[in-house]
């Protein structure tokens, strides 16, 4: 059997996919220590979602949902940001969720991030050139 990492090896959790030697399936293969009732909750969200998507009506119900359900953890984490507490967790919280169904917010998530890193390296950067002279 040949084996192939599935996503980058520095993640915890990884899992390996298994090529078969006689041209089988690929088959996912839990990694060493990983949680067994994580995976099968896995399992169960993906076999969920498939089943929504097999029925056009409870796909557009299940879409509207998650899109106010996101809009409003993201629209609430924006009136937090400028006040004490969790604020841009809960943007991207918001975007997140927003992102499972959505690939403007999962680009929009990345951007935000991008921005917030920057600005997080500025804001340093100022405060070293205050203290230090």
């Amino acid at each position: 059997m040949t084996t192939r990492s599935a996503h980058s090896p520095t993640t915890a959790g990884d899992a390996d996919l298994v090529v078969r030697a006689d041209g089988g399936d690929i088959e996912p293969v839990r990694a060493p220590g990983a949680h067994p009732r994580r995976h099968a909750l896995h399992q169960t969200l993906q076999r969920s979602r498939a089943w929504i998507a097999d029925h056009p009506r409870l796909q557009i119900f299940y879409r509207v949902a998650v899109a106010i359900f996101g809009g409003i953890l993201t629209l609430v984490g924006l009136v937090l940001v400028p006040l004490p507490g969790p604020g841009w967790l809960t943007v991207f919280l918001g975007l997140a969720v927003l992102g499972t169904e959505f690939h403007w917010a999962r680009r929009l998530a990345r951007w935000a991030k991008r921005m917030l890193d920057r600005f997080w390296a500025w804001w340093r950067a100022r405060r070293e050139r205050s203290a230090g002279g």
